[in-house]
């Protein structure tokens, strides 16, 4: 068993990505550097009618030819959770087939977990009635099914959790991820989020919260974080997973490093189940103690992938805070408009994509921003992505109930 010191940075060898700019990491970071709007809006059946009726969906992704008769177990949620741990892990170079699966940890967020096969199954107890429901909906509609899916996919048999911290569910569990690497209880751990919500009732009411961007009839542009004629995020679906690893466990197989995991840090409002203090102080406090935990200052911060939803109060808040902390120094930008907003999968797609940044040393734009609200305090990277030098990043999540993470990496 490996230990670390409380502070020390864990290898980033593995990345694994499914999203609405990609169906694998090539193809969503050369979207997200390259294109300058989303190509994959779809109008599901499930927001038909809604105020928002648009989504950015994984487009062209054959799941059958991936997982085969094992997709019966697995909530879509799940399905694209186990495409991108495979990746991630056949990126990281390991083999599941010869590796000691009690060393290796899961931990994946969602906010919503496996509401699609719960919605079509409660339309069906209600048509047809309870004998008609399938025996497998506590299975596929529980948060953990992307956690079991992945243990039994890639044979992990080392701790596992799913963490539900609504849209700061996927970077709490990669900070998770990391403690267990410097407790030495795990030497690897694939870790970050897995989501996708296509809920009727769920939707509509983050209409009613007027959460939702209504430009449907410009879908493409609909998400404009920071800027001033921003109306609300889109939903996105995917998910975005890391393998971590001891940095003496990577070492000794000779692995190639992309980025470090240096610090986490994490912290609750503690007002209000659906707006972030409009102070900013608990994700101010979420940084601050990431940064300490990384052994970092706010200087040496570079880039921020922020959470930027595009919603009116969050990027308010969320740049005030960037900016009590970091000053005007850090190249700020948001992926969302790219991905959409992938709720529980954010955290997890944004940190692979921090990582990219450092390891290419560019700063993807953040797309569809045209003029910047003046009361937003911060460098924002627009249009294009831009080349930069930076050894240090950071990436940041505000979740429904207050919850606030954000993760300090660092280059290799």
């Amino acid at each position: 068993m490996s230990t670390a010191p409380a502070q020390s940075p864990m290898a980033v060898t593995g990345i694994g990505l499914v999203t609405a700019a990609g169906r694998d990491t090539k193809e969503t970071w050369s979207e997200i550097t390259g294109a300058t709007v989303p190509s994959s809006v779809r109008r599901p059946e499930s927001m038909q009618g809604l105020p928002c009726d648009f989504a950015y969906a994984v487009d062209g992704l054959d799941v059958d030819a991936h997982l085969g008769g094992a997709i019966r177990l697995m909530d879509r949620f799940a399905q694209l959770a186990v495409i991108a741990a495979r990746e991630a892990v056949a990126d990281a170079g390991l083999d599941p087939d010869t590796w000691d699966g009690s060393r290796v940890a899961v931990v994946i967020g969602s906010a919503h977990g496996g509401l699609r096969f719960y919605d079509e199954q409660q339309a069906i107890l209600h048509e047809r009635g309870a004998r008609r429901v399938s025996p497998k909906v506590a299975v596929l509609s529980v948060p953990n099914n992307a956690v079991s899916s992945v243990c039994m996919d890639l044979g992990a048999r080392g701790p596992s959790l799913a963490v539900s911290t609504a849209c700061a569910s996927g970077t709490d569990a990669i900070g998770t991820a990391l403690a267990w690497l410097r407790a030495g209880r795990c030497d690897i751990a694939v870790a970050g989020g897995a989501e996708s919500l296509t809920s009727r009732v769920i939707l509509a009411s983050a209409c009613q919260m007027r959460a939702l961007s209504t430009r449907v009839d410009d879908p493409a542009t609909a998400c404009r974080p920071f800027d001033i004629d921003r109306d609300g995020f889109v939903v996105g679906e995917g998910s975005g997973l890391l393998v971590l690893e001891h940095p003496d466990h990577a070492r000794a197989r000779g692995a190639a490093v992309r980025a470090h995991v240096a610090g986490y840090g994490s912290s609750n409002d503690a007002s209000s189940s659906v707006a972030p203090d409009e102070n900013g102080a608990g994700i101010e406090t979420a940084l601050r103690a990431a940064l300490a935990d990384a052994d970092l200052s706010a200087a040496d911060i570079g880039h921020v992938n922020a959470h930027g939803t595009s919603t009116i109060l969050n990027d308010l808040v969320e740049s005030a805070a960037l900016h009590r902390v970091f000053g005007d120094s850090p190249l700020v930008t948001s992926t969302k408009p790219m991905t959409g907003h992938a709720l529980g999968a954010a955290g997890g797609i944004e940190a692979a994509l921090t990582a990219l940044a450092l390891q290419d040393q560019v700063v993807p734009a953040t797309v569809n921003l045209r003029q910047q609200d003046p009361r937003v305090p911060i460098q924002t990277v627009t249009r294009t992505a831009r080349p930069a030098r930076f050894d240090c990043a950071a990436s940041t999540s505000l979740g429904f109930g207050g919850h606030n993470a954000a993760l300090m990496l660092t280059r290799a």
